[in-house]
């Protein structure tokens, strides 16, 4: 039962009835008798949450974050029932409710985004995005990886927990945002083989068209590399991404990049430092993943980190290496 209460038997009433009757200021009380040991690790990945990748677009990381979703307290439609004992006993609780799924989690995540709306008016939507997916924590209250309990207490990986699990103040200021403009979404949609008429449905304009478009290679704030897992294993795969990052933190300042190559691969980037010189300047940079087809499916992770010379940003993406079909 997810809602705190008590039940009592047939008998049990009819002596609590009793007593409320015959009593000018009946009073009850509820003791639960719980032990508690040890120190609670938070967060963690539900069994029930959704996955990556995306069976329309895996190249694009999804889920992008992880926020509370599990036992939430949340209003609830008053005159339904929340919870029940048996097949006949329908319980209340008076308009709210403990309510675990997406559905909660998603408004965490909306109310962040809306913030820093507020804080950064000018931010397009997908700078909003990626700033919260760059200042995301991979570790949970006792500083150890987060843990996926649908894949049996492992390290979760960025197929369940995306870049990780939202920090909103650092969100506030993340030093480096991935920006993305209507004509890329549209770049991506041909490249998915969109025909013309599909595209001008989903931008309502005639103004887009598909001139190089030939990459599923977003500017998002993250690099997933796929393959075959049928093809012969051990076979060597390389592949090449490219990213545009915009100055959003201090006016002149310099990055250094640190690379954190998934298990079996080989992770080069370039240049290895990006040198700003004011405000909403723009750099970019190419990574190239080098990796082996895994006849068992494995996933495999790891992460570009852009850390600024003084330390104040840690600007996080990261990398996964999975097989198109699913993976273990």
């Amino acid at each position: 039962m997810s809602c705190p209460g008590v039940l009592i038997s047939a008998t049990e009433f009819a002596t609590v009835i009793h007593y409320m009757n015959s009593s000018d200021n009946p009073i009850a009380a509820i003791k639960f008798r719980q032990t508690v040991t040890g120190k609670e690790v938070a967060p963690s990945v539900t069994d029930y949450t959704s996955r990556g990748p995306s069976p329309n677009c895996p190249a694009v990381l999804k889920p992008d974050v992880m926020a509370p979703g599990s036992l939430v307290l949340a209003s609830w439609i008053p005159d339904d029932y929340t919870a029940a004992v048996g097949t006949n006993n329908l319980l209340s609780s008076e308009g709210f409710n403990l309510i675990s799924g997406t559905s909660m989690a998603c408004p965490h995540a909306s109310g962040v985004a809306a913030l820093l709306r507020g804080a950064h008016p000018e931010w397009s939507h997908a700078a909003i995005r990626s700033a919260m997916m760059t200042t995301t924590t991979e570790l949970d209250s006792s500083m150890m990886p987060i843990k996926d309990v649908g894949r049996n207490f492992t390290a979760a990986s960025p197929l369940a927990m995306g870049a990780g699990h939202i920090v909103p103040n650092l969100a506030m200021d993340p030093g480096l945002v991935y920006d993305v403009t209507p004509q890329d979404y549209v770049s991506l949609l041909c490249s998915m083989n969109f025909t013309r008429n599909q595209i001008m449905t989903i931008t309502r304009s005639n103004m887009y068209d598909c001139a190089n478009s030939s990459s599923l290679d977003l500017n998002y704030p993250s690099f997933v590399a796929f393959y075959d897992k049928n093809v012969t294993t051990g076979a060597m795969l390389t592949h090449r991404f490219r990213r545009v990052v915009t100055n959003v933190g201090d006016g002149r300042t310099r990055y250094e990049v640190k690379v954190t190559a998934p298990m079996g691969t080989k992770v080069a980037v370039w240049p290895q430092s990006l040198v700003f010189g004011k405000k909403n300047e723009r750099r970019d940079y190419y990574v190239d993943i080098t990796y082996a087809s895994d006849g068992e499916g494995m996933v495999s992770h790891g992460s570009i980190v852009w850390v600024e010379e003084s330390g104040k940003y840690n600007v996080r993406s990261p990398i996964v290496v999975a097989p198109t079909s699913g993976g273990k």
